[in-house]
């Protein structure tokens, strides 16, 4: 089923050292298409150098992307951990250039700093003081976000993309997009890339009373029930694999989370709720 949503562009705004923060953002924006784009008939498209800047001469690499890609943005997300990034002719790197830039345009961004341990030795200590110079310039500016993890990133990230798109007035419906208000998009209705054991986990979570996966360990195996049913088949160390790996990407998705701690009591979100009744 095909229909017309407005594009935004979230242009993703990083060091080296956070690839999988760039990934989890990606995934979150997915996620966000799969179940709000048709609703809100809005579609969100996750940009950045390395996927939408193309060969160009005639000017410095970073004012070539902040033509290509930074002027098109709507939304920037930026995240650092170590580094603050190459530098370039105006800014002590391109990610902050495109973070200042974005804002002194007056558009939104968001900032996540993460406090995750670190071995010393593979600190570049120049790095790590601009960027803290950099993190502390922020203080006075607004909001930023720290975490010490890619679980509590990700679920930080989803619930303040949530209130930018509820909250923003270029995201509602009187609103129109910074970058080019002129771009609709003929989208199929998007879907989670979820495997079929995530699949019917989900279904048979969400049809619990209490919404409750219990994913035990113990001598003679390892079992993931909910609802009274225990969804591993059989004890081949291939199955009961596939089976975990259903749990996390349900996890990584936030369709579940954690509710014990210990990786042995999870519970259906709404969010879990809302993509079930898709499926």
């Amino acid at each position: 089923m095909s229909y017309q949503a407005t594009a935004f562009n979230v242009m993703i705004a990083s060091p080296s050292d956070v690839p999988a923060e760039r990934e989890q953002v990606r995934a979150v924006i997915y996620e966000w298409n799969a179940i709000h784009s048709m609703a809100r008939k809005i579609v969100l498209l996750p940009v950045g150098w390395e996927t939408h800047a193309s060969p160009q001469m005639g000017g410095s690499p970073q004012s070539i992307i902040n033509d290509q890609v930074l002027a098109r943005a709507d939304l920037v997300v930026g995240v650092f951990w170590t580094r603050i990034g190459t530098k370039t002719d105006d800014y002590d790197s391109g990610t902050v250039e495109e973070i200042e830039r974005h804002i002194a345009a007056g558009r939104p961004a968001m900032l996540y700093f993460s406090s995750s341990p670190v071995e010393l030795d593979s600190v570049d200590h120049e790095q790590y003081l601009k960027l803290k110079t950099f993190k502390a310039s922020c203080k006075s500016r607004g909001l930023y976000e720290p975490y010490s993890g890619i679980a509590e990133f990700r679920a930080a990230f989803n619930r303040h993309l949530q209130l930018q798109l509820n909250e923003h007035a270029i995201f509602q419906a009187d609103g129109a997009p910074m970058g080019d208000p002129s771009i609709t998009v003929e989208a199929e209705e998007p879907t989670l890339e979820l495997s079929e054991e995530a699949r019917a986990l989900l279904k048979a979570a969400s049809t619990d009373k209490n919404g409750v996966i219990i994913h035990a360990k113990f001598i003679g195996g390892t079992s993931i029930q909910t609802n009274g049913i225990d969804m591993i088949p059989s004890e081949e160390r291939r199955v009961i694999a596939a089976w975990e790996g259903a749990l996390e990407s349900l996890v990584l998705y936030g369709l579940v989370q954690d509710r014990g701690h210990k990786g042995e009591v999870y519970q259906v979100t709404n969010e879990g709720y809302r993509v079930s009744d898709l499926l």
